[in-house]
């Protein structure tokens, strides 16, 4: 072979390994395109914006409960969020030496206000985004005040990087990873779990059997198929009274002249 068709065949393994590696990288980016918009679509997201008050919810999405403790959350002002990380089922929430690195360094708020966001807190997502090569599902956060009923809002945000295992969201369909941030970040239930008591306490109302009706002239049988037997019964002769707990019924001859 001679040394200008073995050099012919080494370009053309490269050119076509080239092409099919750029490929692949394509079909991959689709693939996490297409999988962050599922996810966008199953939780819908925030809209925020700001008024003279400050920041305020422009649009509201999907209410979601903090499942998870130990989620590290930061004041609307600060410009820096350093995220918290679900990994093998664990949250691990950024220290607050870190913060205060970055406040050394001249790109952090100059004091650390973070606080831990307690279980059962209300939150909007305001951004998702999936970064496939490196097997992450970021999810930022903010509390729902006004689903919360805090007298003083606050507006706390937070970001929640879900860390899976490599090459799993290549396998991966959008409802295996909603099982996964389900168990930090839940959906809100309390709507429907007042609706069923509702219906539950509405129920022995439309379940009540109708009141049953005592008319005159109706006999001694009619009566006690309506109303059982009587507590006590006063004979007098051609006069009965029929003494039930909240009704007295006389009757004359056998049929209802009374009802008290």
């Amino acid at each position: 072979m001679s040394a200008k068709v073995s050099l012919a065949i080494s370009v053309g393994v490269v050119l076509i390994a080239g092409i099919l590696g750029a490929e692949a990288a394509q079909a991959q980016d689709t693939a996490a395109s297409s999988l962050e918009d599922q996810l966008k679509t199953q939780y819908k997201l925030a809209k925020m914006g700001s008024d003279s008050s400050g920041l305020v919810v422009a649009e509201q999405g999907a209410v979601l409960v903090i499942k998870t403790g130990g989620i590290r959350s930061y004041p609307p002002g600060d410009a820096t969020v350093p995220p918290n990380t679900y990994k093998d089922g664990t949250m691990h929430a950024p220290s607050a030496l870190i913060k205060k690195f970055w406040n050394i360094k001249g790109i952090g708020q100059g004091s650390d206000n973070s606080r831990i966001l307690p279980l059962e807190t209300k939150v909007y997502a305001t951004k998702i985004s999936l970064d496939a090569k490196n097997d992450k599902v970021t999810f930022n956060i903010m509390e729902c005040d006004s689903c919360n009923g805090v007298q003083r809002p606050s507006s706390y945000k937070s970001a929640v990087v879900f860390q899976f295992t490599k090459d799993y969201l290549s396998k991966a369909d959008a409802s295996q990873i909603k099982d996964v941030i389900s168990l930090v970040l839940g959906p809100d239930t309390s709507g429907q779990q007042q609706q069923a008591q509702t219906q539950q306490q509405q129920a022995p109302d439309q379940s009540a059997p109708a009141p049953q009706t005592i008319q005159l002239g109706q006999t001694i049988d009619q009566v006690k198929a309506a109303l059982g037997q009587p507590g006590k019964i006063v004979d007098l002769g051609q006069k009965q009274i029929y003494v039930y707990k909240d009704l007295k019924i006389t009757f004359v001859n056998g049929k209802v002249a009374d009802v008290q």
